[in-house]
């Protein structure tokens, strides 16, 4: 079966954006793109609601490598 042109690898929850990439690298894909989201987290105060960031999630967008097809 063949790979997919573009992939996107999250980086997990334990792991570092140099474990991420080296797992990237590993598959035979290139970062392109970098993509971060906030993750919020509602919370009622008083009665009002609130959002607030609790952590952020990174994305790495990858290139397949040309001899790895």
């Amino acid at each position: 079966m063949a790979k997919k042109r573009k992939e996107r690898f999250e980086v997990g929850e334990k792991e570092t954006i140099e474990q991420c990439l080296e797992r990237m690298k590993l598959e035979g894909y290139q970062p392109v793109r970098r993509i971060e989201k906030p993750i919020f987290e509602e919370r009622k105060i008083n009665s009002n609601k609130e959002y607030v960031p609790v952590k952020q999630q990174i994305i790495f967008e990858g290139l397949l490598v040309e001899g790895e097809q």
